[in-house]
């Protein structure tokens, strides 16, 4: 699976009530709360965000609040991948719960800003920074998670498990 998009960029330790501030969250609907995803800290970002673009952070992307609703806010805006040095350990697991493809990778993180023209190959890891003609190595999911994340987080695979049975 690979991913190719724009870059929008952002600092460390951006947190899930700046993603997804709490004041918005009085529907079960990513795509209604999704219009005020990152306006605390990028009022023009659902503006600008194209489906399949990429979004780069710092260290402790998503720390905070326990609840899904922030990568479900990035994903319903149509991010395809977030690539952080890294991840606070609850929002990756969100992540990887809703189908939102995230890959930690400092080195990445450091060299691409925003704007740069992305790519992500999830079979290998490799993230091409198409603008600069740079290359980073992330690590891979391992084959179960990228079955999960294919089907689309952890309770599409399980119905699509049912499904085969």
């Amino acid at each position: 699976m690979n991913v190719q998009g724009t870059v929008h960029k952002y600092g460390d330790h951006v947190d899930t009530d700046v993603i997804i501030p709490a004041r918005y969250l009085n529907s079960p609907d990513p795509k209604e709360y999704s219009v005020h995803c990152m306006e605390d800290i990028d009022q023009d970002f659902t503006k600008k965000v194209r489906e399949g673009d990429i979004m780069v952070a710092g260290v402790n992307f998503g720390c905070g609040s326990s609840r899904e609703h922030a990568p479900a806010a990035i994903k319903a805006c149509g991010v395809s991948c977030v690539i952080a040095a890294t991840f606070a350990r609850i929002f990756y697991r969100n992540a990887i719960n809703i189908g939102l493809a995230i890959l930690e990778c400092p080195a990445a993180s450091a060299g691409i800003e925003a704007g740069d023209q992305v790519s992500v190959d999830f079979d290998t890891g490799v993230i091409t920074n198409q603008t600069k003609g740079e290359t980073y190595q992330a690590e891979p999911f391992p084959p179960f998670i990228k079955d999960m994340m294919e089907k689309g987080g952890l309770m599409a695979s399980l119905k699509a498990g049912k499904a085969d049975k």
